[in-house]
């Protein structure tokens, strides 16, 4: 007869985000009121580039944290990852600091074929097929960026577009981890649920933020069409879209920051 048991888990959860803080060292001091979060670094290193002073607060598997001040603003910047995964970390990370605010400013797909490459979309919400969120919250829950900022970031898009002669789209984001599985079936069916745009990360990150009562914004670069089969990537509209992304969030801080 065996007399082997089955061990349990009795600790509530094996690793917080305020444990995630204490590995890489970090205290809410730290960091600023505002949290800008691009996805690549190279997006990282240009938000950095404008900081007076920049300190970096860590460096972590691929993921580095810096603060500094711009334009007389404390504001922190963090590759906030490409994936559901590595973005629900940073963001664990930076919810647990206490940071204000959350500016997201990434890419997506289009889903409609009037937008075109370098072209902005604003979410408003979210079509959640990643597989972090159901982790979070259940099936009924409605992922949502902060009312408030959405609407002062979109004014500030559509000047700074209009200037560049693109285009500021509103509406949901679907986010999904499975890129080689757009498949025509999928894709329809999440249009139907009123989708414009695909990323991978703004559902995780926004629906964490909401979790956490801290508010979040994410507007996004179009750099492919789901819908045209047009790719890109290599395309100067595209390269303009990213440097205006970081004028929008810069342009974001100033204004709240005025409002105080």
């Amino acid at each position: 007869m065996s007399t082997s048991t089955i061990d349990r888990m009795t600790r509530d959860v094996h690793l917080s985000g305020k444990d995630l803080m204490a590995m890489v060292q970090l205290r809410p001091k730290d960091i600023g009121a505002y949290a800008i979060v691009p996805g690549p670094k190279e997006r990282l290193d240009s938000v950095v580039k404008k900081m007076e002073s920049p300190v970096k607060n860590f460096t972590f598997m691929e993921y580095s944290m810096y603060t500094g001040n711009i334009n007389g603003v404390r504001v922190t910047a963090v590759n906030g990852g490409r994936f559901a995964a590595d973005t629900a970390i940073t963001t664990e990370i930076l919810c647990s600091a206490e940071t204000k605010v959350l500016i997201r400013i990434g890419s997506c797909g289009a889903l409609r074929k009037d937008i075109k490459i370098g072209d902005f979309i604003l979410t408003t919400g979210c079509v959640r097929g990643d597989g972090v969120s159901p982790y979070y919250v259940d099936s009924k829950f409605e992922t949502l960026p902060d009312a408030g900022l959405t609407q002062k970031l979109g004014v500030i898009a559509k000047n700074l577009g209009a200037s560049a002669a693109l285009t500021v789209h509103e509406g949901k984001v679907w986010s999904t981890d499975a890129i080689l599985k757009e498949t025509k079936e999928i894709v329809n069916g999440v249009i139907d649920q009123g989708a414009i745009g695909v990323d991978m990360v703004s559902a995780p990150f926004l629906t964490i933020a909401q979790t956490y009562k801290i508010p979040a914004v994410s507007i996004l670069a179009v750099s492919d069409n789901l819908i045209t089969g047009q790719m890109g990537f290599i395309n100067p509209d595209y390269y303009m879209a990213e440097g205006l992304l970081i004028q929008m969030a810069l342009e974001l801080v100033k204004q709240l920051e005025s409002e105080k």
